[in-house]
């Protein structure tokens, strides 16, 4: 029976279980920091800047099924913007955004109160003039940094991003750093 694990990755982690970069692999902290399971990969990305749920398993075949683009699986992602994002920024996103490759899918967007989640370490920067906010994106596409790309397209740059759900498999009850094994 595949093994699968759902793993809430801490901001500043890298997402693979060695660092190679040589000049930085003593310092960046990856998944052998936080997971002493063998033989289980990683079923999808999530750069380094970024928190939350990333999915790891021992199954090729279910790795497949959860991570390639084809099978348009759902990703949901709190987001923390620059600015009180409008109405009309939503609605761009909703739309689907322009980026260099071409037009994003129409996105799931709408605005939410600040999620009660952890700490970041380190905080968030923070400006007494600028306001923040939050929103809900849900894509079922991967493009390279994606949702910071489209966030900042409509005028609010990403302060933070926490991916919170992969498919029907969501953060609930995991703190930044923990995990959860899975028998599917």
């Amino acid at each position: 029976m595949p093994k699968l694990i759902l793993f809430n990755k801490p901001y500043n982690v890298l997402c693979q279980f060695t660092d190679s970069d040589p000049i930085h692999a003593s310092h960046r902290k990856n998944l052998s920091d936080y997971l002493m399971i063998d033989k289980v990969y990683p079923a999808g990305r999530l750069d380094r800047d970024s928190e939350g749920l990333l999915l790891l398993t021992d199954s090729g075949t279910l790795q497949h099924k959860i991570a390639h683009p084809k099978q348009y699986k759902e990703k949901s992602y709190w987001v923390q913007v620059e600015g009180a994002i409008s109405d009309q920024a939503i609605a761009e996103l909703r739309a689907g955004i322009i980026l260099k490759e071409g037009c994003t899918r129409p996105a799931k967007a709408r605005k939410i109160d600040p999620p009660d989640i952890w700490e970041r370490t380190p905080a968030v920067r923070f400006r007494k003039d600028i306001p923040t906010s939050w929103l809900e994106l849900t894509i079922s596409e991967g493009k390279n940094r994606q949702v910071r790309r489209m966030t900042a397209a409509v005028g609010f740059p990403t302060l933070r991003l926490i991916r919170h759900r992969i498919g029907q498999w969501t953060l609930k009850n995991l703190q930044s750093g923990e995990y959860r094994i899975l028998k599917v």
